[in-house]
């Protein structure tokens, strides 16, 4: 039995009056388990929590028996937590066929830096005007996955020992500056590029992670569906391979890759704009992740 199922990280109601510079937030469990938290904190619904005692989704504590409201949902993990997060570039078989690439025998890597990290809706995400001018912003929905122990050379069979659990994501990204370099971290790495959220679903009440869903749904339309049954490097491979010499921390964000339907391949072709608006749905309890694009002036 897992120690949770669904955590969020959230200010409370009880806090709203305060600043925010003085508010702790909350970890907790949303009481109403069938509830997509995202979708009702966007609605201005009713988000009812049970508290744990704990700091982090890292260290959740117990339950305290105590509830409150959600005010504003946050990313389950702070900046100061996830140290470097790490990319997988190019990992559905669907996606590699929509650009016209090979499917890869190894796992691509870059990495975002923890500043890209940032909150679900109202939280904007802002595409900085130094990016503006290319009009070559873009979406990717992901799935993340967060690392709950200490992993170094660990085999792809023992992998998931050190999975705490996964959420959404948006690998937001600028297309032109990402094809002008070899490395991709500069185009992907902007302040809030990286929005996760709204909750942290625990490993346990995933029995197969491949039939866990994703859609990324921009302006009301669908424009990616997958199953990870889809991806080419698994969860359990990619943790593996990432902690072969290199110790992935308690707090690692991994996202890993965004399925078929992005928008610079589409035809037409579609750049995010001021205004849109970005939704990330992962079933089993994870919900929806939405943002708003803001354009930098």
């Amino acid at each position: 039995m897992s120690y949770f199922t669904r955590l969020v990280r959230f200010i409370p109601k009880s806090s709203a009056s305060s600043t925010t510079a003085t508010v702790t937030p909350l970890i907790g469990e949303p009481v109403d388990p069938k509830l997509d938290v995202g979708l009702a904190s966007y609605d201005s619904k009713h988000v009812e929590v049970e508290v744990y005692s704990g700091p982090s989704i890292l260290n959740p504590g117990e339950k305290t028996g105590k509830k409150e409201l959600v005010d504003r949902l946050l990313s389950p993990l702070a900046q100061s937590e996830v140290g470097t997060i790490r990319c997988i570039g190019l990992n559905y078989v669907n996606h590699a066929r929509e650009v016209n690439m090979p499917i890869p025998t190894t796992p691509t890597l870059f990495m975002k830096p923890s500043t890209s990290l940032a909150d679900p809706h109202p939280e904007p995400t802002i595409i900085p005007k130094s990016f503006v001018k290319d009009n070559a912003a873009d979406y990717e929905a992901e799935v993340a996955i967060v690392i709950g122990k200490e992993a170094k050379n660990v085999s792809e069979e023992d992998a998931l020992d050190y999975l705490l659990g996964i959420t959404a994501a948006n690998d937001v990204s600028s297309r032109e500056a990402q094809f002008a370099q070899s490395q991709w971290s500069y185009s992907k790495s902007f302040d809030g590029a990286c929005p996760i959220g709204p909750a942290i679903v625990h490993k346990d009440q995933i029995s197969k992670l491949s039939e866990v869903q994703i859609s990324g749904i921009l302006n009301g339309n669908t424009v990616q569906d997958s199953k990870l049954d889809d991806l080419i490097f698994s969860i359990p491979k990619i943790i593996s391979f990432l902690s072969q010499g290199t110790t992935l921390q308690p707090g690692t964000i991994i996202i890993t890759g965004t399925p078929a339907g992005v928008g610079w391949t589409a035809k037409p072709r579609i750049t995010l704009k001021d205004g849109d608006e970005f939704r990330v749905f992962v079933s089993h309890g994870v919900g929806t992740l939405i943002n708003k694009i803001v354009e930098e002036k």
